[in-house]
């Protein structure tokens, strides 16, 4: 009999400051340092905390910056993929919030994020899209720039499933 596939409920955020450039963080397999990826900030709801408050948890633990702006949920999406030993099935809300501050800090990492990001960096959408670094979602650049010309969607956009 096969093992119960659990989704994980997972708030990420779309950070720009107060230039609009958007904070990834620069990850990699911790089994396989060579196999890296960029990706928004954000994780796994805790115990019965909202959405919303998963997503200043994250921000904070992962980047150091408090305070941050939450705005609307931008873009919904579910994702599979193989991390770490195991799979990881996640059910991702992108909340879109602004900064003042740019300075970050990681000492609030998690383990697992210690032994898996190595940076993090703030990024001009013409930078994104010219990258041919792997960024998640994979059409990020191609969000960013829709959101910065023509503001927040009015509803969340459903983005296609992603699976490795």
């Amino acid at each position: 009999m096969g093992e119960e596939v659990v989704t994980r409920q997972v708030s990420r955020v779309v950070l720009l400051g107060p230039d609009d450039r958007i904070l990834l963080l620069h990850g990699y397999e911790p089994g396989d340092p060579t196999h890296t990826w960029w990706f928004t900030p954000g994780g796994g709801l805790e115990g019965a905390e909202s959405r919303e408050e998963a997503a200043r948890r994250e921000v904070a633990e992962e980047t150091g910056i408090t305070g941050i702006e939450l705005g609307p949920v931008l873009w919904k999406r579910h994702c599979s993929f193989p991390f770490d030993g195991r799979r990881w099935n996640q059910d991702e809300w992108y909340y879109l919030a602004r900064t003042k501050g740019t300075s970050t800090e990681t000492a609030g990492q998690t383990e697992l994020e210690r032994r898996s990001v190595s940076g993090l960096r703030w990024w001009t959408s013409e930078e994104l899209s010219a990258s041919h670094e792997t960024v998640y979602p994979t059409r990020l650049a191609e969000l960013l720039r829709t959101l910065l010309d023509e503001g927040p969607p009015s509803a969340p956009v459903v983005l296609e499933t992603e699976s490795a």
